[in-house]
Parts: C-alpha cells; sequence; structure tokens
C-alpha cells in the first residue's frame, strides 16, 4: 500500500498526460505531491525528508516547465531527485560513516557490515543508474515513450532490483535463521 502511496503523484501525472499532456500533468503532479505531503501531516504530524525533497525538485521543475512552456525541465526532475538519493547514500557512508540503508532496514534483518555497505553502494548505483537511463529515455525518444517509461519502466527496473536484492538478502536471512535454532 505504501509503495502505491509513494506512486500516487507519478500516476495521476500519467492519467493527466494522457488525457490533456505535459503541462496539465505537470501542474496535476505539483499538485498530488502537496497533498500528499498534507495527507502524511494530517496522518502521522510527521514527513519524511524524502517527500519533502521530492515536493522541493518537483516545485522547481515543474513550475520551470509551466512557466516557460518547456516540458525539457520536467524530464530532468527524476534524474535530479535519482542522483540526489545516490550522493545522499554515498556521501553518508563516506563522510559522516553512517550507511542509511542499514539505518532504515536494521529491524528487519541483521547482516555483517561488509553486506551492509554493498547493499549501500548498490542502492546508489541504482538510483545513478536510474537517472541516467530517465535521461536517455527522456532525451531520445518521444515524450509520450519517456511518460510510459517513467511510470511503467522505472516500476519495472525497481521490482527486478528489489527481487535480486532480495535473492541476495536471503543467504543472509537464512543463515541467521540457522543460527537462532
Amino acid at each position: 500500500m505504501k509503495f502505491l502511496f509513494d506512486l500516487f503523484p507519478v500516476i495521476l501525472f500519467f492519467v493527466a498526460f494522457k488525457i490533456y499532456g505535459i503541462y496539465t500533468a505537470t501542474a496535476v503532479a505539483i499538485a498530488a505531491t502537496f497533498a500528499q505531503i498534507g495527507w502524511v501531516w494530517f496522518r502521522h504530524r510527521k514527513v519524511d525528508t524524502m517527500l519533502w525533497v521530492s515536493l522541493v525538485i518537483i516545485v522547481i521543475f515543474g513550475s520551470a516547465t509551466l512557466i516557460l512552456q518547456d516540458e525539457t525541465f520536467i524530464k530532468w526532475k527524476p534524474s535530479v531527485l535519482y542522483w540526489l538519493f545516490a550522493a545522499t547514500l554515498l556521501l553518508a557512508h563516506a563522510v559522516f560513516k553512517k550507511n542509511l540503508i542499514r539505518v532504515m532496514m536494521k529491524e528487519q534483518i541483521a547482516l555483517p557490515e561488509p553486506i551492509w555497505a554493498r547493499l549501500n553502494a548498490s542502492w546508489a548505483a541504482f538510483f545513478a543508474s536510474m537517472g541516467a537511463a530517465n535521461l536517455y529515455v527522456a532525451f531520445n525518444y518521444s515524450t509520450e515513450t519517456w511518460v510510459n517509461f517513467k511510470l511503467f519502466g522505472f516500476m519495472g527496473l525497481m521490482l527486478v532490483f528489489v527481487v535480486a536484492q532480495g535473492l541476495m538478502l536471503g543467504k543472509y536471512m537464512e543463515e541467521n535463521e540457522d543460527k537462532e535454532i
């Protein structure tokens, strides 16, 4: 359910694009992100930093798209967001000696330190690759193809990556279960 909630602005962007075009879809994505944050605030009285960052980026790139009537800006938005995620993971580890993937997942799974480091690096590489893939599709194919890729391509790539990560982590989960018996 959280996955669908996180995709809420993207899904609305996709639907609005199919019906009204890129500029209306951009305005809808901005409004949907504001609504998403409002809902989270109403329910939990706290909004994750990632949602605030996403809001700032959609407002900046979406506003530039609407004001200048140039879809180039909205096409850059996913890449900037993904690269920011990658940079955050790498900088937190290198500068602050903090593995953000471990911080998020330590309650669900216990892993040896080298595996946490590899997991953090693989997520950073994945986000960096997603940013590059976005720009490749955005500037080598039609806007229609880019919008389809933004929803279905990113979702598919994320699913494949998460399954691959699960398979890689599975052997450590089994080892931990064997040790507990």
